[in-house]
């Protein structure tokens, strides 16, 4: 049987979440550098696809291929290991303090930072012949798209904040629903299919996705947009990342440990 039992593929979150934490610096940043420059990757090719055939839906369609790449490739994003390792403090795995926490997710996101921004800058000078045209329609709807994620939430206040930072927990319940698809399974087909349904619904519905707003945005300014850097970290990246950090923990890696690893038998006798 390809597919694994819950006790089975939680543990093997637990088991993952461990590994990460006792990864070395030099493989952690690499890994993270890659899986942030294939999201980014894949975002621009989504984009490009919804705007060219004008069918969002079927950007959202494809965009999963990036996801499954570096999940395939074991290249961590930020989201995923935001929902991981806590899981290795959470079982008291040997080790695993909130210091290599905090050490694992500081080296995963300026990994993933590295890798989006380059990625950015990459596809800048492609669409623009070497800064040398406008873009074209792609810049545009990319500028378009920044512009409205940022300004536009700025425009509702604290209630814009707020929909920015549930946008981003219900986007790492999704992707986090994902990197726990590519364990439910033991061959690469099964992986695929249970990681592409939620990745498609996260992207296809605008859920903030941290990782693919370090590429976004900057993209977006260099094509355009008319916000500002603090506008981008203040009315979108900030939210997003603590909605995925929230997400991610509370939607999906506690609910599967505590009721799959630390079980509870409720039968009464007589």
């Amino acid at each position: 049987m390809s597919y694994l039992e819950p006790s089975e593929f939680v543990t093997k979150m637990v088991d993952s979440g461990e590994s990460k934490i006792y990864m070395s610096t030099k493989d952690t940043i690499i890994r993270a550098v890659m899986a942030g420059a294939i999201l980014a990757l894949a975002a621009v090719f989504a984009i490009t696809v919804a705007t060219k055939t004008g069918s969002p839906l079927l950007g959202a369609v494809l965009f999963p291929v990036g996801f499954i790449m570096l999940y395939l490739m074991k290249f961590d994003l930020l989201t995923g290991v935001f929902m991981l390792v806590p899981l290795a403090i959470l079982d008291k795995r040997p080790g695993a303090t909130m210091n290599q926490l905090y050490r694992n997710w500081s080296l995963v996101f300026v990994g993933n930072l590295i890798g989006a921004l380059t990625v950015a800058f990459i596809m800048s000078f492609v669409f623009t012949y070497g800064f040398n045209t406008d873009g074209g329609a792609i810049a545009a709807k990319v500028a378009s798209i920044g512009e409205a994620r940022t300004l536009g939430y700025q425009q509702h206040g604290l209630d814009g904040w707020l929909t920015i930072f549930l946008r981003g927990m219900l986007c790492n319940w999704m992707v986090s629903m994902g990197v726990v698809g590519a364990m439910v399974s033991t061959s690469a087909t099964g992986k695929v299919a249970a990681m592409w349904m939620p990745i498609m619904l996260f992207f296809y519905m605008g859920f903030e996705h941290s990782i693919v707003n370090m590429f976004l945005f900057p993209f977006s300014m260099i094509m355009g947009g008319d916000f500002t850097v603090m506008d981008y970290l203040v009315w979108n990246e900030l939210p997003t990342v603590l909605g995925n950090l929230v997400g991610g923990i509370v939607f999906v890696a506690l609910p599967l440990y505590y009721t799959h690893i630390k079980t509870s038998d409720e039968r009464k006798i007589g």
